[in-house]
């Protein structure tokens, strides 16, 4: 559907990368698109409202994630969890390459990708893959905090969620409705 396809990324420390995705997936979607938002670090066993919102829809969004257990504040450091998550990492983005290639979707969106590239989960060159293989028309959005220089390069767009004040800061936790 799209003329041009371009690569966007969400980045930064800031609350709303995701947020931003869904919401460019919906108008995407909404236009005649068709979107996969493939979720890295965001097991399909985490109840996102998100996800929860599209699936009952009718709109042509397809929702993957990485299927594995994952905890964002002990995972990194056991090194037998982030070997495999490397390994399915970098699997799930050949399977996006050929998707990106082959225009099964319009617009793709790697949530968390950037985040798992800070951690070195994933490699750059696997994200280069992509944006060299994609077709023309295909559009690619990337979320996560810690965009690197390089990786900044390859995208036409870049959008960062800067924070100035957060009320995890102050101890409230994610709440069900607004952060999951």
């Amino acid at each position: 559907m799209l003329k041009k396809g371009l690569v966007q990324i969400y980045t930064g420390d800031g609350k709303g990368k995701t947020t931003a995705a869904f919401g460019l997936a919906l108008r995407a979607a909404g236009h005649g698109n068709k979107v996969l938002i493939y979720q890295f670090l965001k097991p399909p066993s985490l109840e996102l409202g998100e996800r929860t919102a599209i699936k009952s829809t009718d709109l042509d969004i397809d929702i993957q994630a990485l299927d594995m257990p994952w905890d964002m504040t002990k995972s990194l450091d056991d090194e037998e969890i982030a070997a495999k998550a490397k390994q399915q990492i970098h699997q799930a983005l050949e399977q996006i390459t050929q998707f990106a290639k082959d225009k099964t979707y319009d617009v793709l969106i790697l949530d968390e990708i950037v985040f798992c590239l800070s951690k070195k989960l994933a490699l750059l060159q696997d994200i280069k893959n992509i944006i060299d293989k994609k077709d023309f028309a295909v559009e690619i959005v990337l979320t996560g905090h810690g965009a690197s220089t390089e990786l900044i390069a390859m995208a036409d767009l870049v959008t960062e969620m800067k924070k100035i004040k957060h009320y995890f800061d102050s101890g409230v936790a994610a709440r069900k409705g607004i952060e999951f």
